[in-house]
């Protein structure tokens, strides 16, 4: 029979699991904030040498560095730096052929010493693909065959037995992501073009929709001189909580909302005496139907408001658009 795992004699309280996953963030952060302090001019040639390469960023790890690699490379991919994870184990079978003299390498071990990586120094020195080395061991064999070599080593991993990769993959993600965000930041990368890469998800949907495409219509409208109770219907009808005041030549007068109406209700004794010119807004903020919607949302959350009027390309209003019209 297996011998079975040893388990912590008595009870682990709730409050117990709370304080250990508690020190876990503090000793991650810690490492963290040290490994900025430490960082210098080596971060710089790293990014200088994707910019300058003419081919792909190609991730390698093996185990967890690997698993923490494919995050990076598609990181990489989805904000506008082409890259792509190859298996140390597989490129031996084949996969070798994926890189090329004019793509970079970023190799990641933490110990700098993983046999499967470093089987893959002697067909990169052939084909002259930079290095750039995410690992720990700053003396190691890895660091000494890289053009860059990214310190990503910590004091003791949040792993109770300083055995389980847990603080250095966290400081080996966090390097990844450092170089993605100076990246996107230098190439003047935007949710547009985020966006492009993105079509599929419910972000990619938000930042390519426009308001034409979402909005409420026909528009719920009524007249300036309509009554109390033509407005109420109006507005229910519509199930917006908003209409539009359109005036005979069809522009836009103003809107009325329901909370509109419940301030009329509260400020006038007799609200059937009261016409929609009475209790509109004015001066209501607006947009054109051709503007993205990511536009649209910036805008309601800036004027905290859940709807805007959508104006045509005559500035005539011609549907609503609400907060919640893509889903987050």
């Amino acid at each position: 029979m297996p011998t079975p795992l040893p388990t912590r004699r008595g009870p682990v309280l709730p409050s117990d699991s709370v304080g250990i996953a508690a020190q876990v963030f503090r000793d991650q952060a810690a490492a963290l904030l040290a490994i900025a302090d430490r960082l210098g001019r080596e971060v710089a040639a790293a990014v200088d040498l994707i910019l300058s390469a003419r081919g792909r960023v190609i991730i390698c790890g093996m185990g967890k560095s690997g698993i923490i690699g494919r995050k990076i490379a598609a990181t990489f991919a989805s904000t506008g730096t082409p890259s792509f994870f190859v298996h140390p184990g597989e490129a031996f079978h084949g996969d070798l052929g994926m890189i090329r003299s004019d793509d970079v390498v970023v190799l990641i071990s933490y110990s700098g010493e993983t046999e499967e990586v470093l089987k893959l120094l002697p067909y990169l020195q052939h084909v002259e693909a930079p290095i750039i080395a995410l690992t720990g061991g700053a003396n190691s064999t890895l660091a000494r065959h890289a053009k860059v070599t990214l310190d990503v080593g910590v004091a003791k991993e949040a792993c109770p037995n300083n055995l389980a990769p847990t603080t250095s993959t966290t400081a080996t993600l966090a390097m990844g992501d450092a170089l993605a965000v100076a990246l996107i930041q230098i190439r003047g990368f935007q949710p547009h073009d985020f966006a492009r890469f993105h079509p599929g998800g419910s972000l990619g949907r938000k930042l390519l929709t426009r308001v034409r495409d979402v909005m409420h219509r026909p528009l719920p409208s009524v007249a300036p001189e309509a009554s109390f109770k033509e407005i109420v219907s109006a507005i229910t009808r519509g199930r917006l909580g908003i209409v539009a005041v359109q005036s005979a030549a069809g522009t836009l007068a103003g809107v009325i909302t329901d909370g509109d109406l419940r301030r009329a209700m509260e400020a006038h004794d007799d609200i059937r005496s009261l016409a929609a010119r009475d209790i509109m807004s004015s001066r209501p903020v607006t947009i054109a139907e051709d503007a993205m919607f990511s536009d649209a949302e910036a805008l309601m959350e800036s004027r905290q408001i859940t709807a805007l009027i959508a104006l045509d390309t005559t500035g005539a209003p011609s549907g609503v658009v609400k907060i919640f019209d893509v889903a987050a």
